[in-house]
Formats: C-alpha cells, sequence, structure tokens
C-alpha cells in the first residue's frame, strides 16, 4: 500500500524538523521540508504530494495562505494549517482558502495523526463529490433536454446547454433570474402567457404541467415544447429546489399534423367508397331508396343520446352506410316483390347479413364493421340470424342498428305494405324492449323522438 506523502512548510528549523520525525514515526512520506513559500509552489508541482502541512506565517514575497491557495487551487493538493499565533484578518484571509485542517504549535503526535488521517478523508469525498458532479453535468450536458433548476424561490441556479439554446439565455446571465423571465411559455395560440408555480411543484412528488405549450425565446422565436417538472429533495427529504426538464417537439408537431392530414384523406376516400357502395345497393332496390342514409342517421342519433364517445359514433355511422350491402347478391326480383315473400325467398333474403359479412371481412376498417353488419339482425333473446347470439355477445352498434333498422323500415312504404307512423314503430320496439331489442337503446330511441327527433330527407 503506498505511503501518504506530505511536504512539510515550516521557516523554524527546529519545529519543521520536530514535525518531519513524528510524521517518519507515524509512518507518513515526507516529500520535503521547505521555509520559503515560493519554493513549496514549485515542489508540490514537482513532487505532486498527497498533503501539504503549511506555517501560514511565513516569510518572503508570499505568505503560506496564498502559496496554500495556489497549490490547492492549480494541483489540487489539501493543505492542513500550521500556526502559534495569527491576526484576525490573516485567519479570515485563511478560511477563505478552503483549508482542510488547522493544527496549532506545538502539538502531539496523536493530534497531528488525526488531523492528518481526518483531511484525507474529507479530501476524498470531495474528490467522489466533484466526480459525481461532473458526471452529472456531462450527463446533463449530453441528454436531449433542455434542463433548468430553481431554488425554492423559483430563481435559476443551474442551465445546461441545450436550455440555453432553446431559451436564448446563457447561463451566466440567467442565474439568479427568476423562471418566468428565462422560460418564457405561452399556450399554443400564442395567446395567453402560461407560469409555472414554483410552489405547486414543490408540494408534489409529480407536477403535471400545462400541455400544448409554446415556449419563446430571448429573440421572440416560438418553439413548441414538451416539459415536465419535479422538486429536488435530498434523502433526509429536505426540498432545495426544482428541475425543469423540456425539449422542442416541432419535428413531431409537424409529424403529428401529418399524419392528421394523412388520416383525413384516408378517411375521405373510405368515405367516399363506403358512399359509392352504398349507392350501388339502393340503385338495386328502389323501394329502399335511403333506407341506409335513415338509418345511419337514427342510428348516430341513438349514440349519441347513449353518450357513446365519438370514435364508436363514426363507427356506428360506417357500419350504418354498408349494413344492407350484402343485398347486392339478392336477385332484385324479390327486392322489389310486391306481395309476401315464400319461405325460399325469404331464407334468401337472411343471406344478405352473412354475404355482407363476406363482402366487407377482408377490408381493414378502424371498426369491426363486417361484424357489426354481421349481427345486425341478431336479437337479444337468441331468434335473430344468421348465428342465434344473446344478449351481450351481440355487439353494442349491432344492437344499435338492429332497433334503428327495425324502426325506420316500419316507418317507410314497402313493396308490400305502406307505411306505418312511428308510434307504431315506437309501439314495437316498446313491447319487445328486453326480449328482442337492448333496453337501453330502446329507451334512446322514444327519447329521441320524444324530443323531436326526424328522418332528414336529403
Amino acid at each position: 500500500m503506498e505511503k501518504t506523502k506530505i511536504l512539510v512548510v515550516e521557516d523554524e528549523s527546529i519545529v519543521a524538523r520536530d514535525i518531519r520525525n513524528m510524521l517518519l514515526g507515524l509512518g507518513y512520506e515526507v516529500t520535503a521540508v521547505i521555509s520559503d513559500a515560493e519554493e513549496a509552489v514549485k515542489s508540490a508541482k514537482k513532487e505532486r504530494p498527497h498533503l501539504v502541512l503549511m506555517d501560514i506565517m511565513l516569510q518572503g514575497e508570499i505568505s503560506g495562505v496564498k502559496a496554500a491557495d495556489r497549490i490547492y487551487s492549480e494541483f489540487n493538493i489539501p493543505v492542513i494549517y500550521l500556526t502559534a499565533y495569527a491576526d484576525e484578518t490573516t485567519l479570515q484571509r485563511a478560511k477563505e482558502t478552503e483549508p482542510f485542517g488547522y493544527l496549532l504549535k506545538p502539538f502531539e503526535e496523536r493530534e497531528l495523526k488525526s488531523t492528518i488521517e481526518i483531511a484525507i478523508y474529507k479530501f476524498g469525498m470531495e474528490m467522489k463529490l466533484r466526480e459525481r458532479e461532473r458526471w452529472l453535468t456531462t450527463m446533463l450536458k449530453s441528454i436531449d433536454d433542455g434542463v433548468i433548476a430553481t431554488d425554492t424561490k423559483g430563481n435559476i441556479t443551474f442551465m445546461n446547454p441545450l436550455a440555453e439554446t432553446l431559451t436564448g439565455w446563457q447561463q451566466a446571465k440567467a442565474l439568479n433570474k427568476p423562471l418566468s423571465k428565462v422560460y418564457k411559455i405561452l399556450d399554443d395560440k400564442k395567446e395567453k402567457e402560461q407560469s409555472i408555480s414554483i410552489r405547486d411543484i414543490l408540494k408534489e412528488d409529480e407536477y403535471h404541467l400545462p400541455s400544448d405549450i409554446v415556449l419563446v425565446s430571448k429573440a421572440g422565436k416560438a418553439i413548441p415544447v414538451d416539459h415536465r417538472a419535479a422538486p429536488i429533495t435530498d434523502e433526509m427529504g429536505s426540498t432545495s429546489g426544482v428541475v425543469l426538464a423540456f425539449r422542442d417537439i416541432t419535428r413531431q408537431k409537424k409529424t403529428e399534423e401529418e399524419l392528421i392530414k394523412s388520416y383525413d384523406r384516408l378517411k375521405q376516400a373510405m368515405d367516399g367508397t363506403v358512399q359509392a357502395m352504398a349507392f350501388t345497393i339502393e340503385t338495386r332496390d328502389p323501394y329502399t331508396a335511403g333506407h341506409q342514409r335513415r338509418v345511419t342517421q337514427l342510428a348516430c342519433a341513438l349514440a349519441e343520446k347513449m353518450k357513446l364517445p365519438e370514435n364508436i359514433i363514426e363507427g356506428v355511422r360506417m357500419a350504418g352506410d354498408l349494413h344492407d350491402i350484402g343485398k347486392i347478391y339478392v336477385p332484385a326480383e324479390i327486392l322489389s316483390k310486391p306481395g309476401k315473400l315464400s319461405e325460399a325467398e325469404y331464407n334468401i333474403i337472411k343471406t344478405h347479413s352473412q354475404v355482407g359479412y363476406d363482402i366487407l371481412k377482408t377490408i381493414e376498417f378502424p371498426w369491426p364493421i363486417a361484424d357489426i353488419v354481421l349481427q345486425h339482425h341478431e336479437r337479444i333473446n337468441g331468434s335473430g340470424y344468421p348465428a342465434g347470439l344473446r344478449g351481450n355477445d351481440i355487439l353494442l352498434e349491432a344492437r344499435i342498428l338492429a332497433v334503428a333498422d327495425v324502426t325506420e323500415a316500419m316507418a317507410t312504404h314497402r313493396p308490400y305494405r305502406p307505411a306505418l307512423s312511428i308510434e307504431d314503430a315506437l309501439e314495437e320496439i316498446s313491447e319487445n324492449k328486453g326480449k328482442l331489442y337492448d333496453p337501453k337503446v330502446v329507451d334512446a330511441c322514444i327519447k329521441i323522438f320524444e324530443e323531436g327527433f326526424s328522418f332528414e330527407e336529403k
């Protein structure tokens, strides 16, 4: 194990000799014994001892305090001051050089050893702390987020380079300034100025900042940012400030806008295709022209009344426009037959749910359109077709379409009978509420007609 190397700087030769002998007796290595402060600096540079014992009161051009300050700041070597007496001004200067201990002359071997060991330990811990700080600083400089730290009053104590770039403020000029002056943010419409509450952040383990925020740099440039903040706490739970991390999301915003435009284009193309398919069905069955449109209108109104999410309502609309697409395989003479259908003809009609499913199942809709179309003639008690599904085994969208389909069909003209009244249609679904039709959907249907719903002719 390497011995601790110590440089002794003492201008009284007898005292210097005694200190040297004590150090050697304690197992330390003495690199040199020097009486001049200037020579002490040169020796420290050359020999690189682990520690310097420095007499405060040295004669010569520079004092022991000044030499100690240079040795510590230039060579990172800890210093212990030796003194028999000193005036208050000299002691105050000595404190400012951050010594690692004091020894009052004369001192005993035990005092010397304990002071040296404490100084070596203190210096080692300081080096670990510095290393950790360098590691943290390097990490903060290299990450893709801007980072700003504040004290508990919200005044800035640290900024990493990316934070400087985004805000337009140099750390040196931003230090001790309020966060709101450097990190100036507006809402996304660039109208209302926002503020970050340091007090609120200090109260919470995780604080959610406002979204859709634009950072306005020192030069006035608006930058969309995403940001997070948290209190800075130590192992004892004491809070010393707040750290704010933020990043430029300009590219992300642009990508999102492009995705929205792309989605809108795809949706328009899909809507156009669906409408073309719906028109094809109606041209084959002139007596039910507008049926799918009216069923869709009523089904969407029911879904809205039931307070379903917008995405579900959009799926109901799409399924409504296509729910009878399977009739394209039913002969036109059956669709337009004015009299009662035979059992064989009715069985052909019933295939339209399965045929519709077969047509649509390979198309990747955002909703289960093929399954909704397949199930729109299923009934709660299992008496429907094609699979005889019961209750919640039937998709909610299909249960909505079932009520809308029956209500519209009864209230409009058919080749085999004149139109019935809305009252008759509502009576039909009311009588079979909970048997054939979903109770919640029936209640919504009755309610919207009571509130004045009517089919819009286009």
